[in-house]
């Protein structure tokens, strides 16, 4: 059996990822950048504890808790996307011969699309969440790993753009008003996220300046 896509080796993953199939693609990758993003932030919070740190403390605590379970949410949707967007390669071969099996297939693969939008519109959530986190470590982060919150940061910045793409891909074939509805709400909100990541890095590195 081969292994989960998140117990997969970095060389197995690229090896996939590079591969003529379908899945893992664009949205693993995007889970993958959420779970990167996190697992730095974890680090860095991290090395912002101790008795320097203590007036700190208890928001450290709370962005390293908030960070290792988000890393392993994010983990866990580097394989479940592809498998949701398997089942939109599954209803697309559902037979098309009469009327009655066009108007099933049609449903079906309409049903694929919202269920195949989940796994991005979720990464959007926890990237928005990662984004707070690390929009709080900013301020308090040991100076020394303040590059890598701008890593983090960035990681998410990918992470939601990338979603967003798939999100709108997937809106052309979901006839429900309100699933459109609310994923389309789920994707608009990444402009504000971006903007607010640009100003997170751009902050950071204004830290380096000060300090150079």
């Amino acid at each position: 059996m081969e292994p989960d896509l998140r117990d997969e080796t970095i060389g197995g993953f690229l090896a996939k990822l590079a591969a003529r199939a379908a899945a893992p693609g664009g949205g693993a990758t995007a889970a993958l950048h959420a779970a990167q993003a996190a697992a730095l932030l974890g680090m860095t919070a991290r090395y912002s504890d101790g008795p320097r740190y203590a007036a700190h403390a208890a928001t450290v605590s709370m962005i390293i808790s908030a960070a290792d379970r988000l890393r392993e949410a994010s983990a866990d949707l580097i394989a479940l996307d592809g498998e949701a967007y398997g089942a939109v390669a599954e209803a697309y071969q559902l037979p098309k011969g009469t009327d009655k099996q066009r108007s099933a297939r049609s449903a079906a693969i309409a049903a694929a699309m919202v269920t195949a939008s989940s796994p991005p519109a979720e990464l959007i959530g926890i990237g928005t969440r990662l984004l707070e986190l690390a929009e709080l470590l900013q301020p308090i982060v040991n100076p020394t790993v303040a590059g890598d919150v701008a890593a983090a940061v960035e990681a998410i910045r990918a992470c939601v753009a990338t979603c967003r793409v798939n999100v709108a891909a997937n809106l052309t074939g979901i006839t429900d008003p309100a699933a459109r509805a609310r994923l389309a709400a789920t994707a608009d909100a990444v402009d504000g996220l971006e903007e607010r990541a640009t100003r997170l890095t751009t902050a950071i590195r204004a830290g380096f300046a000060a300090g150079a």
